[in-house]
């Protein structure tokens, strides 16, 4: 799908972490290969401990490839980030809290040294649905809220890629329904190339032009499925039965049998590298 943004290049990359007491470490990833087209909205699934978020780290330039490379538009990750042009949102919002949800959201343009265009924040906490909490400090209000707040800060500078990692993992369920539909207006607003990290089959299928599943560790992909849905998605998408065919089927991906452990790819999932 043409659109805004930035393409992502992910060629034969492995990621290997250092593990106390053992020559090998831990591998998180291995020979994993993707192309995310600009413009086009790429939902990860996969078991926990798998290497997902290890992969948007990667992306992110928060980690380096151990072997392989990856890219965005060409350019190192490390590149992009450095000109500010990558939005990224966690579970943990990560507000200030003695930051109004205005200050949150014009903190990006501060650390960029730029001038805070006033007029781009207005419009941002319209987009998302802050209007009336402009003043208001992060405490003040709710979870769904904040992360609306974060999503805006994340897209304030207008970045060539979104990165949004389980950005509503922590919401009750129909806290993350409504989310789920608030974040596809307003990625259908700006159209950016972006990569979610989620553990929820169904809202990588509201969500996504098209969902990769990942095998268990060490990471590689293992199912990819283009989403078949028209855009825009209303929630009675969800109760068709060609949506609960993919949910199945997806479902089915992620159970499938992992490889026997090995020295090399055995033990807990170490630090957030490797969720």
């Amino acid at each position: 799908m043409a659109g805004g943004g930035a393409s992502i290049t992910i060629d034969r990359a492995s990621k290997r972490f250092a593990l106390a007491g053992s020559s090998e470490g831990v591998l998180a990833l291995t020979d994993l290969s993707l192309e995310i087209a600009p413009g086009e909205f790429v939902a990860i699934l996969g078991p926990s401990g798998c290497g997902k978020s290890t992969l948007l780290r990667l992306v992110a330039s928060l980690e380096q490839p151990s072997g392989g490379s990856v890219s965005i538009g060409g350019a190192a990750p490390g590149l992009v980030s450095a000109r500010h042009a990558l939005g990224v949102a966690f579970q943990d919002h990560a507000l200030l809290p003695w930051l109004s949800i205005h200050d949150n959201i014009a903190l990006p343009f501060r650390i960029a040294g730029r001038r805070v265009d006033e007029a781009a924040i207005a419009r941002l906490i319209e987009l998302v649905g802050l209007g009336r909490f402009e003043t208001a400090r992060p405490r003040q209000l709710s979870g769904g809220m904040r992360q609306r707040a974060s999503i805006a800060r994340a897209l304030v500078l207008e970045p060539e890629v979104l990165l949004l990692d389980e950005p509503f993992g922590a919401l009750d369920a129909v806290t993350r329904r409504q989310m789920n539909v608030e974040l596809q207006r307003i990625w259908s607003e700006r159209r950016i190339t972006t990569l979610l990290i989620t553990h929820s089959v169904d809202e990588a299928l509201f969500l996504a032009d098209r969902v990769v599943v990942m095998s268990g560790r060490p990471g590689r992909i293992v199912r990819e499925v283009v989403v078949p849905f028209a855009r825009p998605r209303a929630p009675a998408v969800m109760r068709s039965e060609e949506f609960h065919h993919l949910v199945d089927d997806l479902t089915a991906a992620l159970e499938a049998p992992e490889p026997e452990p090995s020295p090399s790819t055995g033990g807990e999932a170490i630090g957030s590298g490797t969720a």
